[in-house]
């Protein structure tokens, strides 16, 4: 009854309601996962972009038209994400399908989406392999994380760092999509004449990480790649300190990266990302906090950007669809959009009929200098090309 009801309210919080205002409104339908495993790391995407698009709204709109954002949560859940999916497009009629949610649920979505023919965005989703070109015609993605890409630029920093030669150890969470990319990172290290020593997958969750973290330094690496959900991540890293180990440790900078490097204040872990922190202070960060202020969202403001970025994707996309709007508009619109991200990435947004990842991939690294105190950047942006 209470999942009823809080699918019920977050489909009609949004500010247009009813059929007659439907087709004066560009209408979106998203599954997320709000509650359930995830809910922590997807909720804050779709609060913010919901807050973003609101404030679009308020100032007339796309195109004189206003945007209807229907969400309904699938609790991380396939079978009610496909439930969500085939309510949204046949009853909704909506014109982009969108799942900010476990990659559990991409299936069935993508199942829907195709019997239907309409676009469907992973907006603050891992990006699945479809996307990557040659794209699939219908996939769609804007979040920071790149398969194979991740481990490109974090592997590549290191050798650039490297005063020694390179004896590297890995660490994951055992799930498929992690394992996947460190047994990547594992054997590019080989072509970049590194010696991977040992690999440490632990279970999610991991009751106690030293047993992981003691094979670890018992291998002797001086530097260790991470690519995980975070606890993993910092877990291992926070016993292998306890043993006493004092190498370097990469990490892919979650959305709580920036505010971790300041409780860990660590001097040799880093982390490895792709959108701005917001110790920038760029003008977007100073309309994130206006914008959500407004919205009253209670989520750290560094949980946010994700959400932005997708709120500018999607009213980039309505901006070059002509009224009325159809699945097929929606998806040529797609099919050549450049979005300026204003700071928060290296560089634009840009999809092309093939490519529905982005042309170029940016990274930063970070780690924490005790001398200023502060989070300091150790690299600024290293573009990687996202070619077939």
């Amino acid at each position: 009854m209470k999942k009823a009801l809080f699918a019920v309210l977050l489909a009609t919080a949004w500010p247009v309601a009813g059929q007659d205002v439907a087709r004066e409104a560009y209408v979106i339908g998203v599954s997320a996962a709000m509650t359930g495993p995830g809910a922590s790391i997807y909720a804050p995407v779709v609060d913010a972009m919901k807050a973003y698009l609101d404030h679009v709204n308020a100032k007339g709109g796309v195109n004189g038209k206003q945007i209807q954002l229907i969400v309904q949560d699938d609790g991380a859940e396939p079978s009610r994400a496909a439930a969500n999916a085939k309510k949204l497009l046949t009853q909704d009629k909506v014109v982009m399908l969108i799942n900010t949610s476990l990659s559990s649920t991409y299936a069935p979505m993508i199942a829907e989406a195709k019997r239907a023919n309409v676009p469907l965005y992973f907006g603050g989703s891992v990006c699945p392999k479809e996307t990557y070109p040659p794209a699939d015609p219908l996939l769609f993605c804007s979040s920071a994380f790149g398969a194979n890409l991740d481990s490109q630029g974090a592997l590549a920093f290191v050798k650039s760092q490297a005063k020694e030669p390179v004896r590297i150890g890995f660490a994951a969470m055992a799930i498929p999509i992690a394992r996947a990319e460190i047994d990547y990172a594992e054997n590019l290290s080989k072509t970049l004449g590194m010696t991977p020593v040992e690999k440490q997958i632990s279970p999610p969750p991991a009751p106690d990480y030293t047993p992981y973290a003691t094979k670890l330094k018992d291998a002797n690496p001086n530097w260790v790649f991470s690519w995980s959900p975070w606890v993993s991540q910092v877990r291992t890293f926070e016993a292998m300190r306890r043993l006493g180990w004092n190498g370097r440790y990469l990490t892919w900078a979650h959305l709580n990266a920036e505010d971790e490097l300041a409780r860990i204040k660590d001097g040799e872990f880093y982390v490895i990302g792709t959108n701005a922190f917001f110790q920038d202070d760029l003008p977007i960060h100073a309309e994130i906090r206006a914008v959500t202020h407004r919205a009253n969202l209670k989520y750290p403001v560094t949980y946010l950007t994700e959400g932005f970025i997708a709120g500018l994707v999607i009213e980039s996309t309505l901006k070059n669809t002509p009224w009325p709007p159809t699945p097929q508009k929606v998806l040529a619109s797609m099919n050549k959009l450049k979005v300026d991200l204003k700071g928060m990435r290296g560089g634009p947004l840009e999809w092309t009929k093939d490519n529905h990842f982005r042309t170029r991939q940016y990274y930063r690294v970070w780690r924490w200098d005790a001398s200023k105190g502060a989070v300091a950047r150790v690299q600024d942006w290293q573009a990687i090309d996202v070619k077939r």
